[in-house]
């Protein structure tokens, strides 16, 4: 498992950002018929060298988008309304008009450990992050235009995608 640099990830990022999410957005544009299944044997290697508990940053940096499902299962979990959890912890983003935190890091996330408090029945959103195993996923990777900046797994992912197409 590698060490997560966050700060190194930051500075690679920077020197990178145009390279890389023109790399995806040239893959957007003319993806390879086997996109799919590329992702997923990358996939595997990723999980096998990044230990999201050893990060978090998404945690930290970014909010997920909470469905009207995800406050349900949330507020009943901890045993409160929905109408209370909104107005305890989310706010409505007025351009998407979705829940998204108030703060970060997120009120959920145990800094001590990296650790999610309410991981059974966290938001949809931070249980598909970072979203690589979407289909068809080219009509998903402009999501890693954002998540290369923040998630040292997204990172690895295109890089190793771009090896694979030797771009």
């Amino acid at each position: 498992m590698q060490t997560i640099h966050l700060k190194k990830l930051k500075k690679k990022f920077e020197t990178q950002r145009k390279t890389l999410r023109s790399f995806i957005t040239r893959t957007e544009n003319n993806p390879p018929k086997n996109l799919d299944a590329m992702m997923d044997k990358i996939d595997k290697e990723v999980w096998s060298e990044v230990h999201c508990l050893s990060c978090a940053n998404c945690c930290k940096v970014m909010s997920p988008t909470y469905t009207p499902q995800d406050i349900k299962r949330i507020s009943a979990h901890l045993g409160m309304k929905p109408k209370d959890l909104k107005e305890k912890w989310l706010y409505k983003d007025k351009k998407s008009g979705d829940w998204m935190n108030q703060t970060q890091p997120c009120q959920f996330l145990d800094l001590k450990t990296n650790m999610c408090t309410i991981y059974e029945v966290r938001p949809v959103d931070c249980a598909d992050f970072p979203h690589f195993l979407k289909k068809p996923q080219k009509d998903y990777l402009y999501i890693n235009k954002q998540n290369i900046e923040y998630c040292p797994a997204s990172m690895l992912m295109i890089e190793k995608l771009k090896t694979t197409l030797k771009l």
